[in-house]
């Protein structure tokens, strides 16, 4: 993995799906609708991962980015903000927050479920086949 694009995400776009958003240029976060109260650090890892949704960011350089820290560092500091994020993110914790065991976090993108198609659309399908 390259190294990660941190500092200034002010002019990064916004992030939106059916339950986060995230508005770098404000530092405001919203689940559904609702604006999250974060500490700065909460902010900054939750940014980092939305920005780089879907790649799986190694400890190390979630620990360096967010707090400087080296790799000589041990700390249970990424866990624990990782548990807070988790506890304000509520029932969608799971499908955001990936953890990925022995190497980092992964943010994932919400899915919305799929959806049965309407009988009306069913039937023309079968007729059709």
């Amino acid at each position: 993995m390259g190294m990660l694009q941190a500092g200034n995400n002010s002019h990064a776009m916004p992030y939106r799906d059916e339950h986060l958003t995230m508005d770098f240029t404000q530092q405001a976060v919203l689940l559904d609708s609702e604006r999250m109260t974060l500490t700065r650090k909460e902010y900054e890892l939750l940014a980092l991962l939305v920005q780089h949704a879907g790649e799986i960011i190694p400890r190390e350089a979630l620990l360096m980015q967010v707090w400087g820290y080296g790799a000589e560092i041990r700390t249970r500091t990424l866990d624990v903000h990782v548990r807070r994020l988790r506890k304000k993110l509520g029932g969608y914790a799971d499908q955001y927050i990936e953890t990925v065991f022995g190497i980092g976090y992964r943010f994932q993108p919400f899915h919305a479920p799929r959806f049965c198609l309407p009988q009306a659309i069913r039937t023309a399908v079968a007729l059709g086949a």
